[in-house]
């Protein structure tokens, strides 16, 4: 085999990998928590883990919250919740945010949209299924209600 056709497989080798882990969070992702804390989605392997993306001006976010919480406490052995705030804010700004949104479950700092390989939100709220086995397995526009939560489980 010759020098340019090793690097022309290598490259393809590369290429088949990285489509391949498209819509895969990498194992390794670590992404930091309100509360202080740093979470991987490899630790809720077996579980659904749902992220779901808010803003306080979002009217029907308000409405889903609750549902979001009732899900997360009834189906914590199935599924794990996880909030994205829309518009980025952190610090007490964020903590303010989400005691007045009332969210119950854990919200991350940094974005995990890009390493899911997710399409830009098309609108609030917006909620991304990642399956047991940390794939994107859909994402959910609108408010949620426990129903539709509950119909993401396998």
């Amino acid at each position: 085999m010759t020098v340019k056709v090793k690097v022309r497989f290598v490259s393809l080798i590369v290429l088949l990998a990285t489509v391949l882990a498209v819509g895969c969070v990498p194992d390794e992702a670590a992404y930091p928590t309100l509360a202080g804390e740093t979470v991987r989605f490899s630790e809720y392997r077996g579980k659904v883990v749902f992220i779901n993306y808010w803003a306080e001006w979002c009217a029907p976010c308000r409405v889903e919250i609750p549902e979001l919480n009732r899900f997360a406490r009834e189906y914590a052995e199935r599924a794990v919740v996880f909030s994205v705030n829309f518009d980025g804010v952190g610090g007490d700004t964020l903590r303010q945010q989400v005691d007045a949104m009332g969210i119950a479950f854990q919200t991350l700092l940094r974005d995990p949209r890009h390493d899911l390989g997710a399409a830009p939100a098309k609108g609030l709220p917006e909620t991304l299924i990642v399956d047991s086995q940390g794939q994107l397995a859909d994402v959910l526009l609108g408010p949620q209600t426990l129903e539709t939560l509950k119909a993401q489980l396998p």
